[in-house]
């Protein structure tokens, strides 16, 4: 389903692009979008919070009263960040049995409804750190497992489509809910056939995202990764991954970026 953003009331931040210089690597930045540049959690949350009323109201039908105990919005989002499988939410919630079934097919139903989509928002600072990088020269290209379409209209909508040289999605729905690593890898390895030559001296990429799957991802094509703490993950969770650095957000990210100044040379995370 294809969904739109609402207008955002703070436009993006313009920057002169600067010329790359000869001393200065082209740098590509692959991005995911869900996490670093979008928080779903809103939506995240109010999907279960719906998937579990509609599973409740279908008991009550069958006169069935179902000992349902809804978790808050910190306490489901700190579930998601720790890779909490949606049968243990479930079951935390007071389900059992055919109960965690109904309610998870419920939730595929739900999550990428349009009205649902509404509920995602851009990150804080998104719309100074793309920008910034798109001036000094960065490519950025969008790496999602998000619907193609679906993303290209979102960014439109704040104005930031245009700083980005590509976007690599899928036509899969659920793929983004259900984090495919493998699909992320395929999707990085078209992304960089077309934008990036990460082995030559003249080139230097980075995979930021906020999941095991970006990281997997940018190490299976043997890039730097940074993984973000905004997003879907815990700091501890992405750790596991040893990715090459832990942001906090891709405001931070930038800054980060803007210190390499030699092909040779990296600043410390």
């Amino acid at each position: 389903m294809k969904g739109t953003a609402p207008s955002v009331s703070q436009p993006p931040q313009c920057y002169q692009r600067q010329a790359t210089s000869p001393y200065y690597p082209q740098l590509t930045v692959f991005c995911d979008f869900d996490g670093p540049i979008v928080d779903v959690s809103r939506r995240y949350y109010t999907t279960y919070q719906l998937a579990l009323a509609e599973t409740q109201e279908l008991y009550q039908a069958q006169d069935e009263i179902l000992p349902i105990t809804m978790l808050n919005l910190q306490q489901f989002w700190q579930m998601k960040q720790e890779r909490v499988p949606d049968v243990e939410i479930a079951m935390r919630s007071g389900l059992a049995g055919e109960q965690i079934d109904i309610f998870l097919q419920c939730v595929v139903n739900i999550v990428n409804q349009p009205a649902l989509l509404q509920k995602d928002k851009m990150q804080p600072g998104v719309n100074w750190a793309l920008p910034l990088l798109h001036s000094q020269g960065f490519k950025l290209v969008l790496v999602t497992l998000r619907s193609s379409s679906q993303v290209t209209q979102i960014l439109q909508n704040y104005g930031l489509a245009r700083l980005f040289s590509g976007i690599y999605g899928t036509e899969d729905d659920d793929a983004a809910y259900v984090n495919y690593a493998h699909v992320k890898t395929q999707l990085l390895e078209k992304a960089i056939a077309q934008h990036s030559q990460p082995n030559s001296e003249s080139s230097l990429a980075w995979m930021v995202g906020d999941t095991e799957a970006d990281i997997l991802a940018g190490q299976a094509v043997s890039i730097p990764t940074i993984a973000l703490t905004c997003g879907i993950r815990s700091r501890q969770r992405l750790q596991q991954f040893q990715p090459t650095c832990i942001h906090s957000d891709l405001l931070s990210v930038a800054h980060y970026l803007l210190e390499v100044n030699s092909p040779r040379l990296m600043p410390n995370c």
